[in-house]
């Protein structure tokens, strides 16, 4: 016994699907040999037959014949072909309902369609004496009849090929009617579920991957060794000039800790955040950087509150607020000031990490930090999202983050 790879009952998945989205092949939206799929190939084929033996009962009873027997005679010809489009893959979709093992079940399918095709041969010869004896009865003389005087008149050879065109022509027929076309499409169906499968997983590992990568990221930005060595440095230069600047410096470490460690311990965490969450968090660093360098730096953040709300992705402002101290505040003598404001404009959300710092140098852009923004951008949204960098003409510069507000952070 084994799960089928989809249900029988349900559809199949949309890259799995041939046929297109019609209304006469909406039936192969379902597992071959399933009961919708079964249900709709009967629609499909009976109301073609049902038009067929229609147009018969109008000619016959246009021809010398009685009314009822132009009923018998269409009703037996849409018995009959009804049956030799059914019987095979009737059988097959209740083989298929039994749960057996796919190589057993393909073996089983093909002889369903066989035994489909001998009843619908038997069906079909039953059919057509019942025909013959109309004929006789309606008409006087039988088709046969006529066969008969033909072959007075053809020769071994002649017969010989007709008859050989004649199996082949049922054959084909048979085969074709009876299930041969649906068992091409079975097996084809079974590859394409493999084929799709196959790119699931690849798919789901190349995304378990990424995630990896993201909280590899993740782990080492929140936790920068450099970072926390020179704050102590710092902390341990205070504590003899400035006891209480060294207080609120470790006062200020630990607000910055306690919100990035604990999601350390939480690796979905780490890959999910909100607006409000990053932009606290980059408060808390510029208020410990503030400490550090003795109030030379000052900062605004500008967010209103519905925008706070909103899903982003974590890591990326405090990357830009790093680039803009390191790059732009700290190389300039005196006072800079760091600015961060978020607006929405349609439908995307624009954030921006301003400074007044020394301006863009040659060479800044091209960091692992921006590098590592730039990729988390491409890996969440794709070309929906960008980074761009300005600079100004009196000095300082501008970061500028684009995400769609309608996509997932």
């Amino acid at each position: 016994m084994r799960p089928p790879a989809v249900p029988l009952q349900q559809p199949l998945p949309d890259e799995v699907v041939v046929g297109g989205d019609y209304l006469w092949t909406r039936y192969r939206r379902y597992p071959v040999f399933s009961g919708h799929w079964l249900a709709g190939r009967m629609l499909l084929f009976g109301s073609v037959i049902l038009a067929f033996a229609v147009l018969t009962l109008l000619a016959m009873l246009l021809a010398p014949v009685s009314t009822r027997g132009a009923l018998t005679a269409s009703g037996y010809t849409f018995a009959a072909f009804m049956m030799m489009t059914t019987a095979g893959p009737l059988f097959a979709t209740v083989l298929r309902h039994l749960g057996l093992s796919l190589r057993r079940e393909r073996v089983l399918v093909v002889v369903a369609l066989c035994a489909g095709i001998a009843v619908s041969y038997g069906v079909d010869t039953w059919a057509s004496t019942r025909l013959d004896a109309f004929m006789v009865a309606e008409l006087g003389r039988s088709p046969l009849d006529i066969e008969a005087v033909r072959a007075q008149y053809e020769t071994t050879a002649a017969r010989s090929m007709a008859a050989a065109i004649q199996v082949m022509t049922l054959a084909f027929i048979y085969g074709l009617l009876g299930g041969g076309a649906a068992l091409r499409a079975y097996f084809g169906e079974q590859r394409r579920l493999a084929d799709s499968r196959h790119r699931s997983e690849l798919a789901a590992l190349q995304a378990q991957k990424r995630e990896s990568e993201l909280r590899l990221g993740a782990l080492q930005a929140q936790v920068e060794p450099h970072f926390l060595f020179n704050t102590l440095a710092s902390v341990r230069a205070l504590v003899r000039q400035d006891a209480a600047r060294a207080e609120a410096t470790l006062d200020a470490l630990v607000d910055y800790l306690r919100a990035t460690i604990p999601r350390l311990r939480d690796g979905e965490a780490a890959l999910r955040s909100t607006l409000g969450e990053q932009l606290d968090l980059c408060a808390r660093y510029l208020e410990l950087m503030r400490l550090r360098t003795a109030d030379r730096l000052r900062y605004d953040i500008e967010a209103d509150a519905t925008l706070r709300a909103l899903p982003y992705p974590p890591l990326l402002l405090i990357t830009l607020v790093e680039n803009a101290i390191k790059h732009g505040i700290e190389p300039k003598p005196g006072a800079g000031r760091i600015t961060i404001r978020a607006w929405a404009v349609d439908r995307a959300l624009h954030v921006s990490v301003s400074d007044d710092g020394s301006g863009l140098q040659p060479g800044v852009g091209g960091g692992m930090g921006l590098a590592n923004v730039r990729d988390q951008l491409a890996t969440r949204f794709g070309p929906h999202a960008s980074l761009r960098l300005t600079g100004a003409a009196g000095g300082g510069a501008q970061a500028e983050i684009r995400t769609p507000m309608d996509m997932p952070a």
